[in-house]
């Protein structure tokens, strides 16, 4: 840990040294932030250390000092780029710097206000506007390191004030800003330690960082996300901040085997500009996939968000070419798929069953023997009867996934249910219980709970209000005609209708667990 002084941090800053990178989120503190920050330094209250990267290697895009524009860096100078604290070297650099002319409108001066009383929770320094300065009362820090502009504020002070602008100025003279620097030219390491300590941000961040590595002037990694985002839009996916984090992953997959974000780093920009084809490729047909073989229209849908990765490596392949399917690859696919889901797969261990499994469907596009489907996994009824319904929980997007496969119906027309549309919307709005809760409760069988996921099928609202709160065996006069029909669709047995919820359960749970584990592949 290095313990730098202010003008020390000037200096640097001035020789080009000191850099923001272009992966940072801009310079965000209001003007009273900064001079709450002066007060700290001023009386010596901990504020936290700055983390630079030092290294030989100029990064393509960079980002201003908040509102400064930053020198070029001298030649015989390493550069320390800021990886965490821009905020508090901007402020550092804005109040005491002289040389550079600031283009930012929010951006006030610091002063040291002489006539306000020594408090230690009362500041003694403001942010202020050219009207609010009182220069009887009010000293700019700007002229604590310009020697001219200092002699000239103090000279005709009294002696007493005079030494109490000379011990403010000392203070700040002989501070030290506590500075811990790591070298490297490796770009993966600074990934890491970016998104460590950036754990609490937005993911956005890690894509800047990468942009900084793979731009050119006809190429804009970010730029591109963005279009493919507002391609995929039927897909679920919304806006950049929302679904970088799953492309990302995505995109090192395919590009380096790894699920790692931070592994494409270690990637020439020209590669990924080059292969970013294979990506979008990827990508597409893993959602088209989903959807035709699934009817799985939305990510939201999805178990596992990360089930999206292993589908686009596999289908990942050059501009202008597809990867086609074959029965036994189909066959495989939907195997691991249902396993991954039923087993909870990347509920843990999730980077490790990730890479796994991208590497195993990489094997499967290139005909080669493919252990993806090999997830050991057991179905059965308890499942479906201990398991409750919540809309995002994962099992029960597994079990809404399952229902999927089964050709719904309608429950009053009859009709088949438009998939889509409904699991687009995704809502809880849509799913309703075949025993209904009113029911239950006024016939005392309540003790097993009225939302476990046996109890739930494809209703839409409007067809629960119109069978209402009565017993199975009265609303069955108000289904289509062909019930036989819509209750096999629902993977649901006659024994609704004999309003016995415990036996009714039972069967249900039985019926979908057969249907999952032929859909598992499990034998009987």
């Amino acid at each position: 840990m290095d313990n730098l002084t202010i003008r020390e941090i000037l200096d640097s800053v001035y020789r080009g040294q000191i850099r923001i990178p272009a992966f940072q989120r801009g310079f965000v503190w209001e003007p009273d932030r900064v001079a709450f920050l002066v007060d700290s330094i001023y009386k010596g209250y901990p504020f936290g250390s700055l983390l630079f990267w030092r290294t030989s290697e100029r990064l393509r895009t960079e980002k201003k000092l908040g509102p400064f524009n930053l020198p070029d860096p001298q030649a015989d100078f390493p550069i320390d780029y800021v990886l965490d604290g821009q905020q508090r070297v901007t402020s550092i650099f804005g109040v005491f710097q002289t040389e550079l002319k600031g283009n930012s409108e929010t951006w006030k001066d610091v002063f040291f206000d002489y006539q306000q009383v020594a408090d230690v929770q009362e500041t003694q320094f403001f942010a202020l506007s050219p009207e609010e300065v009182n220069s009887d009362r009010h000293f700019p820090l700007r002229a604590i390191f310009n020697t001219t502009e200092y002699r000239r504020l103090t000279r005709s002070m009294n002696d007493e004030l005079a030494l109490k602008i000379d011990a403010m100025q000392t203070v700040f003279r002989e501070a030290r800003i506590p500075v811990q620097t790591f070298r490297t030219d490796e770009k993966e390491k600074v990934a890491i330690i970016f998104e460590r300590i950036n754990r609490q941000g937005v993911p956005l961040d890690t894509l800047q960082l990468l942009s900084a590595w793979t731009w050119s002037e006809d190429f804009q990694l970010q730029a591109e996300f963005e279009d493919l985002i507002s391609e995929l839009s039927d897909y679920g996916f919304t806006e950049l901040s929302n679904d970088i984090s799953l492309l990302l992953r995505c995109t090192a997959a395919i590009l380096t085997g790894s699920s790692r974000p931070e592994s494409l780093v270690k990637l020439n920009g020209a590669a990924v500009r080059e292969r970013f084809g294979e990506v979008i490729n990827g990508i597409r047909g893993a959602l088209d996939f989903l959807e035709n073989t699934f009817h799985l229209p939305s990510i939201s849908a999805l178990p596992f968000e990360n089930a999206l990765i292993p589908l686009a490596v596999f289908f990942a392949a050059p501009t202008n070419t597809e990867v086609a399917v074959s029965d036994q690859q189909r066959h495989i696919l939907s195997n691991w798929f249902w396993r991954s889901a039923f087993s909870g797969r990347y509920s843990a261990g999730v980077l490790r069953h990730l890479d796994i499994d991208i590497v195993e469907a990489k094997k499967l596009r290139e005909g080669n023997t493919s252990r993806l489907a090999e997830i050991v996994v057991s179905v059965s009824s308890d499942f479906f009867t201990t398991n409750r319904f919540l809309i995002g929980s994962v099992n029960t997007k597994t079990f809404i996934a399952l229902l999927a496969q089964n050709s719904p119906m309608n429950f009053i027309s009859g009709t088949p249910i438009n998939l889509r549309q409904k699991l687009q919307l995704y809502n809880r709005k849509e799913f309703h219980h075949l025993m209904p809760k009113a029911f239950l409760a006024t016939s005392g069988q309540t003790a097993k709970s009225e939302n476990l996921l046996a109890n739930f099928c494809f209703i839409a609202r409007s067809d629960n209000r119109a069978l209402g709160g009565d017993r199975p065996s009265i609303y069955r006069g108000k289904m289509a005609a062909n019930i036989d029909a819509i209750l096999q669709s629902h993977l649901c047995p006659n024994a609704l209708f004999d309003d016995n919820y415990e036996a009714f359960l039972a069967l249900r749970a039985e019926a979908l667990a057969h249907k999952a584990r032929e859909l598992c592949g499990i034998n009987p």
